[in-house]
């Protein structure tokens, strides 16, 4: 489990395919106080499992979904990437809940300046559009964002200076693929409520009635 906030930069050193996969080895830009040899390092926003921890190298398995699903494919020798490491339960929850699973791709639609912020308009699947909420949380390329506004297909969101200095989200133009997370919870509360109740089973499940005595609609 992550946060979204994001820890430093990291730099893609080696890539070669492995296995219908790929193996990339990455250096960090800050020390990985405590390694662990197995842990979960998100990498763009998708989770994958560090080895060969070395100082600040480490090496990670792409698998083909992984490849097929997220932009880590494109990634040269070179590339800059947003790391943070799995949280801990002492943590701070400074961003969202984020699992480090991404959804799909969006496309950078537009990118302006409103004052000393920068707005992103990204391009979306209407099927995950409907998970993003106005002022709810999405990830983008692992950085937790909150939300401006949103349609089917789309939606924007304000980004201040510092997250653009810290993050590989400054470098984004129209026309670039970046990593979306949505949020979770919106699924589970879907697939719970799309369930046909069965039996006595049934008694006491989440419905719409239920979440609307409760202050949820």
């Amino acid at each position: 489990m992550f946060t979204g906030i994001i820890q430093g930069l990291g730099t893609l050193v080696e890539k070669r395919s492995a296995g219908g996969g790929m193996i990339f080895v990455l250096e960090a830009d800050f020390d990985l106080v405590d390694p662990e040899e197995g842990e979960s390092i998100a990498v763009n926003g998708a989770c994958l499992t560090a080895r060969d921890m070395h100082g600040r190298r480490f090496a990670v398995d792409v698998s083909p979904e992984s490849l097929s699903r997220t932009g880590l494919g494109r990634l040269q020798t070179g590339s800059r990437v947003n790391l943070e490491r799995a949280l801990r339960l002492s943590d701070r929850l400074g961003g969202h809940m984020v699992s480090g699973h991404v959804d799909d791709q969006a496309r950078v639609e537009q990118r302006r300046s409103t004052g000393d912020f920068t707005l992103f308009t990204f391009a979306l699947a209407p099927d995950l559009t409907r998970y993003i909420i106005e002022k709810g949380s999405v990830a983008i390329d692992g950085v937790s964002l909150t939300v401006n506004s949103c349609e089917r297909g789309r939606f924007a969101v304000s980004i201040i200076p510092h997250t653009l200095q810290v993050t590989t989200l400054g470098r984004l133009k129209p026309g670039d693929l970046v990593n979306v997370e949505v949020d979770m919870i919106g699924k589970y509360v879907e697939k719970m409520l799309a369930e046909k109740p069965t039996g006595t089973a049934a008694v006491g499940r989440i419905n719409p009635g239920f979440l609307a005595e409760h202050g949820f609609l």
